[in-house]
């Protein structure tokens, strides 16, 4: 990993030449670990397509302790950055400004560089796309006017935060979190209340406690890393053994999307469940991204096809279906 020195004032990021004479603003993806990321991939056709020649975006491995000396690092031809695990809690007390939906949910995925004086940045602002992600995600694959009735998160920290509020925002009126522990200023328990969201916490004490709970929901998001939900989808799998529509009428969102599908996700789709992926969460906060960062409306069809095209490349030719499947509300009422 470099160092906060080696990073430099434009950060050498992976990818793209940040510090090229043709660039005029410049955005990144910043987290632990980034390598993975496709967000480079969705922004750069997003600029591409609006004619956005100057812009340039990369990432960069960046660890919760290195962040404020990367920021301090930054200066005026900043337009904004996107940050992921472990960085949308920990970037908060470093902002200037914080929009009331990151506030509220206590993550920030989205911060916005202000033009500052005499060529620095700042102030820099705090936004959350997560909360559209998820829910243009799930309204993909819903029918129209769907509203959750039993929905569960996985999970308890930012992500599952933002779950929370996209869930409110699709009309549901309690949710089940199955995590670990809810305990901690940053857990999404304490997200929920500051919500006024109703949530009941079921222990995740084993994979078959998890396993219980997603039977019992009709719509599930996943917030974990990759690998941390592998053996709820074995004892899943087992379960459900020979059953093809054991899980119809329910659908799962899993935000893990390389490698696709998860573990998990095939399990789901293997009993009859939906699955909205984790890719259609990604694209639809990176377009709200590039429209904060740039003013700009980007074509999402241009920025779905890269990410596809990308997601097929990484899988070495095996194809990513370009369409989520719906579900049929009926099946699960």
């Amino acid at each position: 990993m470099l160092s906060v020195g080696e990073k430099g004032a434009y950060m050498s990021v992976v990818g793209q030449d940040l510090t090229a004479p043709e660039v005029r603003r410049r955005a990144a993806v910043l987290g632990h670990p980034v390598r993975h990321s496709l967000s480079p991939v969705l922004h750069r056709a997003a600029y591409a397509q609006l004619g956005l020649t100057g812009w340039a975006y990369g990432l960069q491995d960046v660890t919760a302790a290195e962040l404020p000396a990367v920021l301090e690092q930054l200066d005026g031809t900043w337009g904004g950055l996107s940050l992921t695990m472990p960085l949308k809690q920990s970037v908060i007390p470093l902002l200037d400004v914080v929009d009331p939906l990151a506030e509220v949910t206590g993550a920030v995925n989205t911060l916005v560089v202000q033009p500052g004086r005499d060529g620095r940045a700042g102030p820099f602002v705090g936004f959350n796309t997560d909360v559209r992600g998820i829910v243009a995600a799930l309204r993909e694959v819903a029918p129209q006017g769907w509203q959750p009735r039993r929905p569960v998160v996985l999970g308890a920290r930012a992500t599952a935060s933002s779950a929370l509020a996209a869930f409110g925002e699709l009309g549901a009126t309690s949710t089940t979190l199955v995590a670990r522990s809810v305990a901690g200023p940053g857990s999404a328990a304490v997200a929920a209340h500051r919500m006024g969201v109703a949530t009941t916490h079921r222990p995740w004490t084993s994979a078959e406690v998890a396993v219980d709970a997603l039977l019992a929901a009709d719509v599930v998001v996943s917030t974990v890393p990759s690998g941390v939900a592998d053996d709820v989808a074995a004892a899943l799998a087992a379960r459900l053994d020979g059953s093809e529509d054991a899980l119809a009428g329910a659908v799962l969102l899993d935000v893990v999307y390389d490698p696709w599908p998860t573990p998990l996700a095939r399990a789901w789709r293997e009993a009859g469940g939906a699955i909205a992926p984790g890719w259609a969460m990604l694209l639809h906060q990176a377009e709200a991204q590039v429209r904060l960062f740039t003013g700009r409306d980007p074509d999402v069809a241009v920025m779905r096809a890269s990410l596809l095209a990308e997601l097929d490349r990484r899988h070495a030719g095996r194809a990513v279906s370009d369409s989520p499947v719906v579900f049929d509300l009926a099946r699960r009422g």
